[in-house]
Formats: structure tokens, C-alpha cells, sequence
């Protein structure tokens, strides 16, 4: 059973770091795209970055780029995010999911088209003095 789960959340001052994973069970990184997301409370949740197993592309929202990094190991069938330079508009519920490649030219396109899915279930990250 295809399943991720997200952990490394917590509570930060603004300008510090996190770094978040995503560890995947019941299936290999191979041939699929993962994605990071964000929920904020009373907000739609937004891409905030992906990764594509196969040649190791990648995509950013701009208001992740420069300051978040997704990167992979697929030794351990797992992805993490490393956000630095924190701000208190990044506080939400980070979560994870997955887009098979075989639909999708990249994680982009995948992220473009909706295309993830089984999600996990989250981990709050927030940025509060």
C-alpha cells in the first residue's frame, strides 16, 4: 500500500531553518514525482516544490525559491525539504503526495495538471517569534 509520511515540523523564530521529509513506504521512488504542498488556515493549499525521481528535476513556487531546497534519496525512498530564511508567512500544514511520471512529463507538469495525490498527513511548521 502506497503510503508518506511527513515528519521534522515544528516551531521556529523567523529567519531560522527546518527541514521536513517525506519517507515513502510501499513503493519505490522510481517513476514518480513528489511534491511538497502547504495549507495555511483559511487559505487553498499551494505547491510549494517537487522533485522528479527519474533525472532529479526540479520546480519551485516563488515564494519557496532561494530560500527552500527539495532534494532526494532514493536509497532511503525519501524526500526532503530544506527551508532556511523562514518567515511567518510560512507557517502551515506542509504535505507531501505523489504523481506517477508515466502520466506526466516532469513534477511540473504534473503540478499543473493536479496531478498528485495520496497524500500524507502533514506537519505543521510554524514561524512566530
Amino acid at each position: 500500500q502506497l503510503q508518506l509520511v511527513e515528519s521534522g515540523g515544528g516551531l521556529v523564530q523567523p529567519g531560522g531553518s527546518l527541514r521536513l521529509a517525506c519517507e515513502a513506504s510501499g513503493f519505490t521512488l522510481d517513476f514518480y514525482a513528489i511534491g511538497w504542498f502547504r495549507q495555511a488556515p483559511g487559505k487553498e493549499r499551494e505547491g510549494v516544490s517537487c522533485i522528479s525521481s527519474s533525472d532529479g528535476s526540479t520546480h519551485y513556487a516563488d515564494s519557496a525559491k532561494g530560500r527552500f531546497t527539495i532534494s532526494r534519496d532514493n536509497n532511503k525512498d525519501t524526500v526532503y525539504l530544506q527551508m532556511n530564511s523562514l518567515k511567518p508567512e510560512d507557517t502551515a500544514v506542509y504535505f507531501c503526495a505523489v504523481a506517477h511520471l508515466y502520466f506526466y512529463s516532469g513534477c511540473d507538469d504534473a503540478l499543473a495538471r493536479s496531478g498528485f495525490g495520496s497524500w500524507g498527513q502533514g506537519t505543521q511548521v510554524t514561524v512566530s517569534s
